[in-house]
């Protein structure tokens, strides 16, 4: 199949300004950008991931696609072997036939849901990818699963495209977000983001027969050592701006990363005191609605992405 008709979007990559960073840099010239990334396929890993909340992964998994070169750089990031902008990238640059080929080969094998991972800085290729898909005659239901670093303005391209809206959010804290991830304004950026993520979406989750997700959003927040403040602070700003009805999955799975090893904060995993205030916080709030985790959860969910399927062992 000719698939040149469905690049069109790639036109946005001239005059990069996809991501809040607004670099405006020329990617097909250059990877001037934040994100140092190209307007090529970028992709780490496409693969069965079985670790996502069980509305997203089902009994058979969901095709994960994982980009690279994150437009947040966290420094404490799970993801750090192909999140960070230092790294050389060239050997992640994939044709479209070959992303298309690996993601129907995993569509063809019963996998019913595609998820979209880190895809902030790569949404022109998001949007050729379901086109493509979808003139080779697939519908799986497309997750978008970001950081919550999204302009609102390009959100809204996606509306219609997009099935499940499965993004983070971090911080309510702009110190926080510019010492962790270098982005100050990650409080407003997000909040706006997701605002819009719910007026496509709104509160309610639709189900299919088999308990996954068909439509809606899903919002993380992982809990940090010693913040309990910001995660509280991210609780109410999601109740009193969107809804408490929302679905939320509160994770206590962090673990420092060899970078934060020796950090006076984020060398160590998250308290079950630290846990349960905020649990106890979402409680209060009314939201009752998604996925709270064991505090043994920061044991598992450890990628390896020097390896050809990274959630394995």
């Amino acid at each position: 199949m000719d698939f040149r008709p469905f690049m069109e979007p790639l036109g946005e990559l001239r005059d990069c300004a996809i991501c809040p960073r607004q670099c405006h840099a020329d990617r097909f010239e250059t990877k001037s950008g934040y994100c140092r990334s190209g307007a090529g396929f970028n992709i780490s890993s496409v693969c069965i991931h079985r670790g996502e909340e069980p509305a997203i992964s089902g009994r058979e998994g969901i095709c994960n696609i994982f980009f690279t070169n994150c437009n947040l750089q966290c420094i404490y990031c799970q993801n750090w072997q192909i999140s960070k902008v230092s790294h050389d990238r060239r050997d992640t640059e994939l044709e479209l036939e070959e992303v298309l080929r690996q993601i129907t080969a995993i569509l063809d094998s019963g996998v019913r849901r595609v998820g979209f991972v880190s895809p902030s800085h790569f949404i022109p290729q998001v949007k050729v990818i379901i086109r493509c898909i979808h003139a080779l005659g697939y519908r799986p239901v497309w997750v978008f699963n970001t950081n919550g670093y999204d302009r609102a303005e390009t959100l809204r391209s996606l509306e219609g495209m997009i099935h499940v809206y499965l993004p983070d959010l971090k911080y309510m804290d702009t110190g926080l977000a510019s010492a962790y991830s270098d982005a100050v304004d990650y409080p407003s950026v997000a909040g706006a983001a997701l605002k819009e993520m719910f007026r496509q979406k709104g509160a309610a989750l639709h189900l299919a027969e088999d308990g996954t997700a068909e439509s809606g959003i899903i919002v993380r927040h992982l809990v940090l050592p010693g913040q309990t403040e910001n995660s509280i602070a991210v609780l109410r700003f999601l109740a009193r701006e969107l809804s408490p009805a929302i679905h939320i999955s509160l994770m206590s799975q962090y673990y420092p990363t060899p970078a934060v090893s020796c950090h006076p904060e984020l060398k160590r995993t998250v308290r079950k005191t630290e846990y349960e205030r905020v649990v106890s916080e979402m409680e209060e709030l009314g939201m009752h609605r998604g996925w709270i985790q064991e505090l043994e959860s920061s044991g598992h969910y450890r990628p390896d992405f020097d390896k050809i399927h990274p959630f394995d062992g």
